[in-house]
């Protein structure tokens, strides 16, 4: 036990720094992507829930682009996954 001491603690220091080192994920705000595009998310709740709009810089037309709704889920980081990860849909709106 006393070889396995050292090896325990070195371990423990690595986890403990890591979880130490994980910062919360905030998706609330707008985004924008290299091409213009931006996405609003508006709010996430407890479950990682949230909503927001999208609204595209890409088009083939000369309209008016409008923003579409869109809904989201953020997997929440747990021991097990301490990475957030989050995947949205756009109901898209064109006219």
């Amino acid at each position: 036990m006393v070889q396995a001491t050292p090896f325990l603690l070195v371990l423990f220091l690595a986890l403990g720094a890591h979880s130490a080192s994980v910062k919360k994920c905030i998706l609330t705000g707008t985004w924008v992507n290299d091409l213009g595009s931006n996405m609003t998310i508006s709010t996430v709740n407890a479950n990682g829930d949230f909503t927001g709009t999208y609204l595209t810089a890409v088009s083939a037309t000369t309209e008016k682009i409008e923003e579409s709704p869109l809904l989201g889920s953020q997997h929440l980081p747990n021991p097990l996954s301490p990475q957030p990860t989050f995947g949205f849909t756009v109901h898209w709106t064109f006219s």
